[in-house]
């Protein structure tokens, strides 16, 4: 059979019923361009992520307390813990380490107020997040020395303050309510919700643990940022983190009151959480597809009755079963090819305006259209086509000559 006219033949037979044929398409249009939509989404949100996570620093390593159930008594981090990390004989891996106290503060001017993240750190925090101050001066050993009562302000935090972000340094603003003199302005870093580092306070640390952040023990800390000499000595700088600590806190072996993560393993976490999530909507995604399988297989059982004469007639003429066959799968086949062309075309728009939508909101994703994910849904809706095709096309191929002629 020639495969020019097989395709022709189809291409009559379907235009032949257009409104219907049409409505079979759209289900496989939608099917095709949810799968990629999502797929692409769902990268674009893995870029973003990890792109965030790497502009916090390539040699990072966070050590935080281990709050398991499994661990009995943990002892909280302390500036003590830091301090040993910080020494060159017991590190020496390790180029900078930066004690930090978090946690939320309502800060006010004037008659504007607002509620932002706070952050108690020491000198080093800028040098081991690399953080720049874009108009004044970040916090000096003399302020730590001192308890001074100095803050400085996100570009966020500045502007919903103040209305802007410039000429602010010496301005006098509330942190809970005690007074505070603006030091330095933030360089912009970006991002949104929780994870906007545009919208946070930095006070010193001994300021913050006399009259801000108060906890149980009086040197305790949140979390230590420990940079490492290069990304390369980023699993022996946390060996040696451990090994003091495990010294410092007599941990067992296995049983460790502290966590340490590094950029890569943050990074990997988060990209096993956003693989499996963009797994998870392309296959509620492509559900649709299957739908649209089932459309196909519905209109080609009912042209295959419309059809019972047509097709005695041509096995009359001499027609083999295997071109009956090959005719209704040609015809399955062009349904889902164009529903697959159309459908990419449909993705292509929706993950646009997805990518419009997240900016405007300042939640920056850029949906990366792959040409796997192009291959897959396409291939896949022709097999769906094709699956869901030979079920009626078989059925057409079986029916006897003389009993499709006397059909009514």
């Amino acid at each position: 059979m020639n495969f020019a006219l097989t395709i022709k033949e189809a291409l009559q037979s379907l235009a032949a019923n257009k409104m219907r044929s049409g409505l079979t398409i759209l289900g496989i249009v939608i099917g095709v361009a949810a799968v990629i939509a999502m797929i692409s989404i769902g990268r674009g949100a893995e870029n973003t992520i990890s792109q965030s996570i790497e502009d916090i620093g390539t040699n990072l390593i966070f050590v935080m307390r281990n709050t398991s159930r499994d661990i009995r008594n943990p002892q909280p981090l302390t500036l003590r813990d830091a301090e040993a990390i910080a020494d060159p004989f017991q590190a020496p891996s390790v180029s900078g380490v930066a004690p930090v106290l978090q946690g939320r503060a309502t800060i006010t001017y004037g008659g504007e107020s607002t509620s932002t993240s706070l952050e108690a750190v020491t000198p080093d925090y800028s040098n081991v997040r690399a953080l720049g101050v874009v108009e004044g001066e970040f916090i000096r050993h003399e302020h730590i020395l001192g308890q001074a009562s100095v803050v400085l302000l996100g570009q966020d935090t500045a502007v919903r303050l103040f209305g802007r972000s410039e000429g602010l340094v010496g301005e006098t603003v509330r942190l809970e309510g005690q007074p505070f003199r603006v030091l330095g302005i933030l360089e912009a870093r970006g991002g949104s919700g929780f994870a906007n580092e545009d919208d946070r306070a930095i006070v010193p640390l001994s300021t913050a643990h006399n009259r801000l952040l108060r906890r149980s023990v009086r040197d305790q800390v949140d979390m230590i940022m420990v940079s490492a000499v290069n990304p390369d000595s980023v699993p022996l700088a946390s060996d040696e983190v451990a090994n003091i600590l495990r010294t410092r806190h007599r941990t067992e072996i296995g049983r460790d009151d502290f966590i340490l993560m590094s950029q890569q393993d943050i990074l990997d976490t988060a990209g096993v959480i956003t693989g499996v999530l963009t797994i998870f909507l392309g296959g509620i995604a492509a559900i649709s597809l299957l739908v649209g399988g089932i459309g196909i297989m519905n209109i080609m059982l009912v042209s295959v009755v419309e059809r019972t004469r047509e097709i005695g007639l041509r096995k009359a003429l001499g027609a083999r079963r295997v071109d009956v066959l090959v005719q209704f799968l040609a015809e399955s086949a062009v349904l889902s090819l164009f529903g697959g062309l159309l459908g990419i075309g449909l993705a292509w728009v929706i993950s646009s305006v997805v990518g419009w939508i997240a900016n405007a909101n300042d939640a920056p994703i850029d949906p990366v259209i792959g040409l796997d994910t192009v291959l897959l849904a396409t291939l896949f809706s022709a097999f769906v086509g094709l699956f869901f095709g030979i079920y009626p096309a078989n059925r057409a191929a079986a029916l006897e000559p003389v009993e499709a002629l006397r059909y009514e």
